[in-house]
């Protein structure tokens, strides 16, 4: 072991001041400390089934020892890790204690196996980002495109269509006043008329509801028509030409001719 420890007495090829340099600053950059640990392992130059792993321990060791004096923040999962290959070199140094279980060889066989499966993943993760990026190396078909149509127009109008147009246009548009429907009704002067034509056919008591013209219609015409009767009576009345009587109230409104003596 301690020629494997001779051959890596500088854990930082190059540059040692350098690379070190770039290791503390470059820290957030590692993915945790197995991204460390592989990258540590890459600088023995051999197959990751090969490293050795005590040397690995005292590179990481030493590394996040340079790391603390500066970096105070460091994460706790980087100390785990320290404290783990720790642990594991003194496995691996002291004699085997054949009640251990796991024993310190499976132990490195398994921080192996984590290094190749990192190894393996950030291969893959290579292989992926050098394929054709969409956005930058292939982009989407757009939308197609529409036939453009172009419409000319032509104007075939005379100048009387254009006066014809005009002048529909001022119509619509000017002021008009409002001027309401005249209503139909009937006037006391026809109910008057009517009433004085109809006295000498009065001999008995007749209903006023009965002597309404026969054309009259339903509504205000209706309406109108009975309120004019009742006035006209009322005035015809006065005048001496005809009776009226109501039994009771709201019982029906009777009328007659005036006789000079009254039988009733």
């Amino acid at each position: 072991m301690q020629g494997t420890s001779d051959a890596f007495e500088d854990p930082w090829p190059g540059n040692a001041k350098a690379t070190k340099s770039a290791f503390i600053v470059d820290v957030d950059a590692f993915e945790g400390p197995l991204d460390i640990l592989l990258t540590l392992a890459r600088q023995q130059k051999v197959d990751l089934t090969q490293i050795s792993i005590l040397e690995l321990a005292d590179q990481y060791l030493q590394f996040v020892a340079e790391v603390r004096d500066i970096r105070l923040d460091l994460a706790a999962d980087y100390l785990v890790m320290a404290a783990w290959l720790a642990y594991l070199k003194s496995r691996l140094l002291l004699p085997v204690d054949e009640d251990e279980d796991p024993s310190p060889e499976q132990m490195a066989e398994a921080l192996q196996f984590h290094l190749r499966r990192l190894e393996a993943t950030r291969e893959g993760a290579k292989k992926l980002m050098q394929r054709p990026q969409l956005g930058a190396d292939l982009f989407r078909c757009g939308n197609a495109e529409g036939i453009p149509v172009e419409v000319d127009v032509e104007w075939n109008a005379s100048f009387y269509d254009l006066l014809n147009a005009y002048a529909d246009h001022t119509r619509r548009t000017e002021h008009r006043d409002w001027k309401p429907r005249p209503v139909e009704v009937f006037t006391m002067e026809q109910a008057l008329q009517r009433l004085t034509e109809l006295v000498g056919d009065l001999p008995d008591w007749r209903d006023m509801f009965a002597l309404l013209p026969p054309e009259v219609k339903g509504g205000i015409h209706y309406r109108s028509a009975v309120s004019s009767t009742l006035a006209a009576s009322l005035e015809l009345t006065r005048m001496g030409k005809i009776e009226l009587r109501q039994t009771g109230a709201f019982a029906p409104i009777e009328m007659r001719t005036q006789r000079e003596e009254d039988d009733t």
